[in-house]
């Protein structure tokens, strides 16, 4: 199962990727974490439906710091998850 969320909130500056690439890696998703250009936090993830929903839990809770206003998540084609890695924080140097 593949899976796109938009984070919506206080989300970036407060270490928000760096917290969903750790719960991301934890529970062994495929996929990537990045900062939108209007201010969210953008997540493609890959793995079994139980895990995705341990992630969206995590999503929800946020890291320190940060404030999730809102969760927006919609399925994606299984075949759009057929090239992701090891989970990986895009755009962080």
């Amino acid at each position: 199962m593949v899976l796109h969320f938009l984070v919506k909130g206080r989300v970036q500056g407060v270490g928000f990727r760096w917290f969903v690439h750790r719960e991301a890696a934890e529970i062994g998703l495929r996929g990537w974490v990045r900062n939108t250009a209007d201010g969210h936090v953008e997540i493609v993830a890959a793995g079994k439906p139980e895990e995705l929903n341990d992630l969206k839990t995590a999503l929800h809770k946020g890291s320190r710091g940060s404030r999730v206003d809102r969760v927006l998540e919609h399925e994606l084609e299984e075949n759009e998850g057929a090239n992701l890695g090891p989970f990986e924080i895009e755009g962080a140097w």
